[in-house]
């Protein structure tokens, strides 16, 4: 009898996801994949747009294309998932039976969350790079700053890829010092963070590199408005910090249609999961992947590479009745942009924080320390996500299990 998997999402979880399961489970199992478009956007390659660095369209791919043969592609909104009767109901009135569901719908920006942030001077004076058209629109602008303060701020977490809005400052710092203007611009990083990152070494760090470059650091302010037209963040405990150009990171939640299924989602629309299997603790044949979760680690593509190892896995035992693999451990690992073309590399899981070293063993690529080598790595990886990651192949030399060899773990003492 055919088993039905169905997987909702077509992005880094999703795609990954269902071409490693092609690969390894039977014929009798039908893959179907649904997503509301046909655009899988590179995400990382969006920091790199507002400084010219990089074109929406070199990021942006088919999602069906990116697709093994023998998956079937739906492309079509999800209105909710009822949990009881097994099925995903679609926004055309379509439904889809399952026996096992995998959610990989990602995480949403929710600008409307944050009072004045989409209204007045919105995609004129306040932008977000967290988008292809807020990408786009943010070059324009920057390309025409020559002076004053430009604030970045993060309105709260989670929100994609932690670092990204770092980098933003620090290629910012490089990208106005190659234009002469650096002088007349002073750039400013706002964070609900107590530090200029969550873990304390390389919060510690980041915050020294900000200071090297004269970046302000703004920390434990949290936005409760955003005035676009008088160019100012309000805090709830009503701080203002002043912007004549303010990229905002949105507040992030799970997909609206998560909200929707009575069960399947916390109070920000993310899937609760075993942080170790992946398996959803709303019912047993639903797993989650990526950004979706609400498992603590970081929502980046590196997360969701090394979860797709075990989610595959337990797809696979939970199919064939068998216990579940709870291997998971939270690894990541990030390049961080400096400027210069330059980066850093961090690596860490649920246990270990980002330490000095080496990746992925004592002789590889530096970790917290800025080198070409890192900037290239960040660049390479383009083509390992679109050729390695995304067809579901291994990448030599880097599993799923962060590697302990390399890393000064005295320095966290």
């Amino acid at each position: 009898m055919t088993k039905q998997v169905v997987i909702l999402g077509g992005g880094t979880g999703g795609t990954l996801g269902a071409n490693r399961l092609r690969r390894e489970l039977p014929d009798d199992v039908h893959l179907t994949v649904v997503d509301q478009d046909d655009s899988h956007v590179y995400q990382p390659g969006l920091l790199f747009v507002p400084f010219g660095l990089a074109h929406p369209e070199d990021i942006v791919r088919s999602r069906r294309r990116q697709l093994h043969s023998g998956i079937d592609y739906r492309q079509e909104s999800i209105d909710h998932v009822d949990l009881e009767t097994q099925t995903v109901h679609l926004a055309d009135g379509s439904t889809l039976a399952y026996d096992l569901l995998i959610v990989a719908t990602g995480a949403v920006l929710t600008p409307e969350e944050t009072p004045g942030l989409d209204g007045p001077g919105w995609m004129e004076k306040v932008f977000t790079f967290y988008s292809p058209e807020g990408a786009a629109a943010l070059e324009g602008a920057l390309a025409s700053f020559r002076e004053g303060r430009l604030v970045v701020n993060v309105v709260d977490m989670p929100i994609k890829c932690p670092v990204a809005p770092l980098e933003f400052c620090f290629l910012a710092d490089w990208y106005f010092r190659e234009r002469k203007v650096r002088a007349d611009i002073d750039l400013v990083y706002v964070t609900p963070l107590d530090g200029a990152f969550t873990k304390p070494v390389a919060s510690q760090r980041l915050a020294g590199l900000l200071q090297e470059k004269d970046i302000e650091l703004v920390t434990e302010f949290n936005t409760g408005e955003v005035d676009g037209e008088a160019g100012r963040l309000v805090g709830y405990d009503e701080r203002e910090v002043p912007f004549d150009l303010g990229v905002v990171i949105p507040l992030h939640s799970g997909a609206d249609y998560v909200g929707r299924s009575p069960g399947l989602g916390d109070d920000l629309n993310f899937v609760p999961v075993d942080e170790h299997t992946l398996q959803s603790k709303a019912a047993p044949n639903v797993f989650a992947i990526g950004d979706a979760t609400n498992v603590p680690a970081s929502k980046a593509g590196s997360v969701t590479h090394f979860e797709g190892e075990v989610l595959v896995e337990n797809v696979k035992r939970f199919l064939a009745g068998e216990d579940l693999d709870a291997s998971y451990d939270g690894h990541a690992n990030c390049f961080i942009e400096t400027g210069f073309h330059k980066a850093l590399l961090i690596d860490f899981n649920y246990e270990t924080e980002p330490l000095p070293g080496h990746f992925p063993a004592s002789v590889g690529m530096p970790l917290l320390k800025e080198s070409r080598m890192n900037h290239l790595g960040k660049l390479m990886f383009q083509w390992f996500y679109w050729h390695a990651l995304l067809p579901g192949r291994d990448i030599p030399g880097i599993g799923a299990d962060m590697p302990s060899a390399g890393k000064q773990t005295e320095t966290a003492h």
